[in-house]
């Protein structure tokens, strides 16, 4: 259910700024929508685990505020991660 390390270091060398990067906006967005979308998998199979779901809404809570933050710091790396992440059409 939750990320694996491996899976965690391939988030991060994939959206990293710099070498030594592991907790900017781009990689705390990128690890939300991941661990959204396997939560968004678990809950269409477990319909009532409302704990599950409301941590679910608070995570997206969480990834909306950083996309606004960095929307407003930088609109190019905004769409750029927006497009490689496939969210918000």
């Amino acid at each position: 259910m939750s990320l694996t390390q491996e899976s965690k270091q391939e988030i991060i060398n994939g959206y990293q700024v710099h070498e030594t990067d592991t907790g900017s906006v781009d990689v705390q967005i990128a690890m939300l929508t991941t661990r959204i979308s396997q939560l968004s998998g678990h809950l269409k199979i477990n319909k009532k685990d409302h704990s599950s779901r409301r941590g679910l809404l608070k995570m997206i809570g969480r990834r909306k505020r950083l996309m606004n933050y960095l929307r407003k710091e930088d609109l190019e790396r905004y769409q750029g991660l927006i497009k490689r992440l496939g969210i918000r059409g």
